[in-house]
């Protein structure tokens, strides 16, 4: 039984999505502290120029932690119509940009409130798209009150999870000997980003999975995962 988890992030990358592939089981981690100028409220997608930053702005409490189940969207700012603008304008001329484009029109037309239900509704739609049918679960359900490193093993022991897959982000803060300790193996993913034809030259990595998507369709899934199409 292997488990993979992470904050929920808005329209992620690519090696976000082969991770949970790996996994027999997903964690959301919906009850961490919201870091501000990561990937929880922003990704990258490629453009005629190079590449933009998406961000989705939220609603900043000064000196005060939040988890990430508490952050807001700030819909003061039009954030969305920002979005769907650039998208459109990167992505029209992609093969698959009509398939696609429709669901991300109406998500982000809709007025989210938190930040992590936008996120987690992006990805599922992804996974879906990539054929990945690995079962989901919010940390919020586990009723998890330890932090760090004692955090993932006390959800590997609720999930009956005897394998941990990790990012390989990881290795610098995670005590590994706890592992072994409680019976877990700990993994590192260890992710080699294909390379694939985008709307524009030079290729450049670590976009959005949606370029990927709108580039390459029902094929997506296959460059992803290095399996044959």
């Amino acid at each position: 039984m292997v488990i993979a988890v992470h904050q929920p992030q808005y329209i992620p990358w690519l090696g976000y999505f082969e991770k949970i592939a790996r996994s027999d089981m997903f964690v959301f981690l919906d009850n961490v502290q919201y870091k501000m100028r990561e990937f929880q409220n922003r990704n990258r997608i490629r453009t005629d120029k190079g590449w933009m930053w998406l961000t989705v702005p939220v609603v900043t409490k000064d000196g005060c932690r939040m988890s990430m189940s508490e952050v807001q969207i700030d819909n003061t700012m039009p954030w969305q119509r920002k979005h769907l603008g650039s998208i459109r304008a990167s992505y029209a001329q992609a093969p698959y940009f009509n398939e696609y484009f429709p669901f991300f029109e109406d998500t982000l037309n809709k007025r989210w409130a938190r930040l992590s239900d936008l996120n987690v509704c992006t990805v599922k739609y992804i996974m879906d798209r990539l054929s990945i049918t690995t079962p989901t679960v919010f940390e919020s359900e586990l009723n998890i009150l330890t932090t760090k490193t004692q955090r993932i093993i006390d959800i590997c022991r609720k999930l009956n999870a005897d394998t941990y897959l990790s990012g390989i982000g990881a290795k610098d803060y995670l005590d590994e000997s706890l592992f072994p300790e409680n019976k877990i193996t700990l993994y590192y993913q260890n992710f080699d980003h294909p390379e694939y034809k985008q709307c524009f030259e030079p290729f450049m990595p670590y976009m959005s999975a949606i370029d990927l998507l709108f580039n390459h369709g029902p094929k997506s899934r296959g460059l992803l995962l290095k399996e044959p199409y």
